[in-house]
């Protein structure tokens, strides 16, 4: 019953992350080609080109940035979450076997981005979100640090008067 901060955790932070970059990259997407009908089209004005100039604009830089504070948010509340748990340091193996599976399945996750991102489409887009293909490509390799330092928040807190 006291799951909270587990690795189920991880498993969440990687999906949630992928789904995040996908509409990130597709609403980037999006908006540079409704730009450059907007920049083309003489039907619209000098406002609406400007306007969405500053949307196209906002991607590779506040966006960007955003998927970053994202990442360690939920990293950061996962690590408060599992302080709040006590659980005996006996399960620390299964605890590992189990982020050895997590890692093989961010992994996963990870190529399935870049598949995404090398997609002729958008690998143009994706080339320009830096810190989204930056997280994206390494997810393996933070999920598993994340998921050691958790695992000694989560087991540290055990005390033998409990």
């Amino acid at each position: 019953m006291n799951n909270r901060g587990s690795i189920q955790d991880l498993l969440l932070i990687g999906a949630v992350l992928l789904v995040a970059s996908f509409f990130i990259l597709f609403g980037y997407k999006i908006a540079s080609e409704f730009n450059a009908h907007v920049q083309t089209d003489s039907h619209f004005d000098a406002r609406a080109r400007s306007a969405t100039s500053t949307l196209t604009a906002y991607y590779p830089g506040v966006v960007n940035n955003s998927f970053l504070y994202l990442t360690i948010g939920m990293c950061l509340v996962t690590l408060v979450l599992a302080a709040l748990v006590r659980i005996h340091p006996i399960f620390i193996p299964f605890f590992f076997i189990g982020l050895v599976l997590v890692i093989f399945f961010s992994g996963v996750l990870s190529n399935i981005y870049q598949t995404l991102a090398a997609n002729t489409a958008i690998a143009a887009q994706a080339a320009e979100l830096t810190k989204i293909s930056m997280v994206m490509n390494r997810l393996p390799y933070y999920i598993g640090v994340f998921g050691i330092i958790l695992m000694i928040v989560m087991y540290k807190t055990w005390s033998v008067n409990q």
